[in-house]
């Protein structure tokens, strides 16, 4: 069992949703990426996803766009992430981290250091989990292969666009969880409809048996706690990064830590039943 099946089975026999908080490697500090995902696991978070800068983050929208520009600019890059994650396990052997990202920089990184070495360097750094967004299932059942030997789990995206055909792919290879993106659009985008989302997992459950996670369009409190009423975890991205983008140095850790904080007790209060 991977660390991340661990934890989402733990929280399972709880009766409790995943928080998993997104956050650009690099931005807004790179010197203080590591203080920042232990800020969020202080304040609530299950699982981190940390993302890869890349220069044409295409299904991302603008406040993610620049944090990778930002981050780029400072001379960020797979190597460097890969060494905070490292970092990160000195302080924390228990949260899982997924690295998320795009097909360029993972392969660049094999280019450069030969075939293989972004799966070895990963799993010898600590990460737990690889989304990479333009790695369709049938295209990369190699890669998640060597995954899954080295105890990491591959991470897929289903879009509300996605056919039952692609759902039943990503189903036969996913481990860990699937990433649902609730919105027709870039992160960031439009209004979260939660009654769609809840008329679409069922179609998900009934091709995925691992958990599934809901993200793309949750900002606050209010949202994550109507998603987590129908989602095995709650993903948020956007707001995160815009919250950090306004904070100085030394306020970036602690403004992540009082965000995720607030969507934990949020997530963590009974419902009573009628949806409240």
């Amino acid at each position: 069992m991977s660390r991340i099946e661990g934890v989402l089975a733990t929280l399972k026999a709880q009766g409790r949703r995943a928080l998993i908080p997104y956050v650009t490697a690099g931005d807004p500090y790179p010197q203080r990426t590591v203080d920042i995902m232990c800020a969020l696991v202080e304040g609530g978070a299950d699982i981190l996803e940390l993302g890869v800068p890349f220069s044409d983050p295409m299904a991302d929208g603008p406040v993610i766009q620049k944090a990778s520009e930002r981050a780029l600019a400072r001379g960020v890059g797979l190597g460097q992430v890969l060494q905070w994650v490292r970092e990160f396990r000195l302080r924390d052997a228990r949260t899982p981290v997924v690295l998320m990202g795009y097909a360029n920089p993972v392969e660049r990184y094999d280019q450069g250091r030969g075939a293989g070495s972004f799966v070895t360097d990963a799993a010898d750094a600590g990460v737990d989990g690889v989304l990479v967004v333009d790695y369709p299932p049938e295209e990369c059942e190699d890669f998640a292969a060597r995954l899954r030997q080295r105890q990491m789990d591959p991470i897929f995206l289903i879009a509300p666009t996605s056919t039952d055909a692609r759902i039943e792919a990503v189903g036969r290879m996913a481990t860990g969880y699937v990433y649902y993106v609730s919105l027709k659009g870039v992160t960031g985008a439009g209004h979260l409809d939660t009654s769609a989302v809840a008329q679409a997992l069922p179609r998900i459950r009934a091709r995925v048996k691992v958990p599934v996670g809901v993200g793309f369009g949750i900002r606050d409190a209010q949202t994550a706690r109507a998603v987590g009423e129908v989602a095995d975890a709650v993903v948020i991205g956007s707001r995160l990064v815009q919250i950090l983008e306004g904070q100085d140095e030394q306020g970036a850790a602690p403004a992540a830590r009082a965000f995720m904080a607030e969507i934990r007790q949020a997530l963590d209060e009974p419902y009573r039943g009628d949806g409240t």
